[in-house]
C-alpha cells in the first residue's frame, strides 16, 4: 500500500477543503509514493514522536497539528520543529497533519469533545461561510432529468438534512450557430426557438469539478450554458464548535468538576460563578476565544476552550459561565478518533510482512504542566 492510499482514508475523514484558510493541512513531509510500513498516530509529530516511528518500524506519521505551520527559510535543527522536519526526511518518514479540516466537520474534534461530557442535540456553533456555490444550468425537456440527477450523484443538492435539492423552472431559449457550429437541435445558420428547463443546484465549492464533469458529460448541447455564484449562506454541518445539551441540568461547580474528570484537566481556568444552573453547553476545541459572541448568541449556560487571556475573561459579561480547561486538554481524544477511524478503515486490508500496522503514539505531547 502507497503512502497516498492511506492519505484518501483521511481525507475521507476530514476533507481537507474544511480546513481554514490560515492552516497548513495535508502531506507536509514525504513522497506520497512511498510503500507504507506503518502508521502512527500523534496529536504533535515532535522529535520525540518521529524517534517514537522510527522504533517502531512506521514511516507515516498522522498527526493533529501541523508541525509545519509557518514556512522555513532554514532548516538547521535550531529549534523543535527543525529538528522533527530534519529527523523526519533523515529517515525517510511522512508527516500528515488534519488540524482544522477535522476541527470543522460535524463528526470531528468538537463532537468528540461533546461526546465525552456526554452533550446531546448537538449543533455546529460557529457555521462556515463562503462554502457554499450554486450552479445554474439550461437544457432541452428531454435531457433534464438526465442532467439533475448526474449533478446530484456527484454531490449537488444537499441542503441540511435533505439531499437530491434542485429547483427547475420551465422557459424558452433563442440562439444562432455560426458556420461552425454543430447544434443538436435547430440548424447552423438559423434562428433556433426552442423550450428549456432551468435547472439549479447548490454544493461545496471542493466539489465544482466533479460536478461540471457530470454537466458537461450528460449535456447534449455542443455549447452548454451555465453559471455559478458564491453563496454568503453559512453551512449548517460544517464548522468551527459546537452546542449541546446535558442529560440533567447541574450546579457551575458541578460541572466544572465533571469537566475536569472527564477532559483529565490539570485545572480550569473560569470566569465567575452566576449562580444559575448548567444546561446547554458550548465547546470549541484549541483556541477559541473568538467565538465567545457565539456562545452568548447560542444561548450557551457555559462556554468550554482553552488559550484564553486575562481581558477575554470580561467577554463573558456575566451571561454565561467561561472556562479555559486547556489547549491540549480540549483535543485530548482526537488522537484517538483518528486511530480508530484508520483500525476501522483498514480492517479488510491484509497486511504483508513488512507492514506492522496502525500505531497510537505512546508520547505525550502536552507542553503544559501543572502543579
Amino acid at each position: 500500500m502507497k503512502i497516498n492510499e492511506i492519505l484518501s482514508l483521511l481525507e475521507e475523514m476530514a476533507p481537507l477543503s474544511f480546513a481554514e484558510n490560515f492552516d497548513n493541512v495535508g502531506l507536509l513531509v514525504g513522497d506520497y509514493y512511498n510503500e507504507v510500513t506503518g502508521v502512527l498516530v500523534c496529536h504533535d509529530a515532535l522529535e520525540s514522536v518521529i524517534e517514537e516511528a522510527i522504533t517502531k518500524k512506521c514511516n507515516l506519521v498522522v498527526c493533529f497539528h501541523p508541525i509545519l505551520f509557518s514556512g522555513l527559510k532554514k532548516i538547521t535543527g535550531k529549534n523543535y520543529v527543525e529538528r522533527a522536519v530534519v529527523k523526519a526526511i533523515k529517515n525517510d518518514i511522512a508527516i500528515y497533519a488534519v488540524h482544522t479540516a477535522l476541527d470543522n466537520h460535524h463528526e470531528g474534534v468538537n463532537k468528540i469533545f461533546c461526546d465525552a461530557l456526554g452533550l446531546k442535540n448537538t449543533k455546529i456553533l460557529v457555521p462556515k461561510q463562503n462554502f457554499i456555490q450554486k450552479l445554474v444550468t439550461y437544457t432541452v425537456p428531454e435531457n433534464a432529468d438526465t442532467i439533475r440527477i448526474a449533478m446530484l450523484q456527484a454531490g449537488a443538492g444537499t441542503i441540511g438534512n435533505y439531499d437530491n435539492c434542485s429547483f427547475n423552472s420551465e422557459g424558452f431559449s433563442t440562439y444562432q450557430g455560426n458556420e461552425n457550429s454543430n447544434p443538436s437541435v435547430g440548424k447552423k445558420g438559423e434562428l433556433t426557438k426552442t423550450s428549456e428547463i432551468k435547472i439549479e443546484v447548490i454544493f461545496e465549492k471542493h466539489l465544482q469539478s466533479k460536478i461540471l464533469k457530470a454537466l458537461f458529460t450528460n449535456h447534449v448541447y455542443e455549447e452548454v450554458a451555465y453559471e455559478i455564484y458564491d453563496l454568503q449562506n453559512q453551512h449548517q454541518n460544517i464548522g468551527l464548535g459546537m452546542v449541546g445539551e446535558l442529560e440533567t441540568e447541574m450546579s457551575e461547580k458541578d460541572f466544572l468538576e465533571l469537566v475536569k474528570t472527564k477532559m483529565q484537566c490539570g485545572g480550569i481556568r473560569h470566569s465567575q460563578f452566576l449562580n444559575k444552573k448548567v444546561k446547554k453547553v458550548a465547546v470549541l476545541g484549541g483556541a477559541g476565544s473568538f467565538a465567545i459572541k457565539n456562545a452568548i448568541s447560542a444561548g450557551a449556560d457555559a462556554f468550554l476552550t482553552s488559550d484564553l487571556k486575562y481581558h477575554q475573561f470580561y467577554e463573558a459579561e456575566n451571561q454565561l459561565l467561561l472556562a479555559d480547561i486547556g489547549h491540549f486538554e480540549s483535543e485530548r481524544y482526537t488522537k484517538n478518533y483518528i486511530f480508530d477511524y484508520l483500525t476501522k478503515k483498514m480492517i479488510n486490508f491484509a497486511p504483508d510482512s513488512t507492514f506492522c500496522g496502525i500505531v497510537l503514539s505512546e508520547e505525550n505531547t502536552n507542553p503544559v504542566k501543572y502543579l
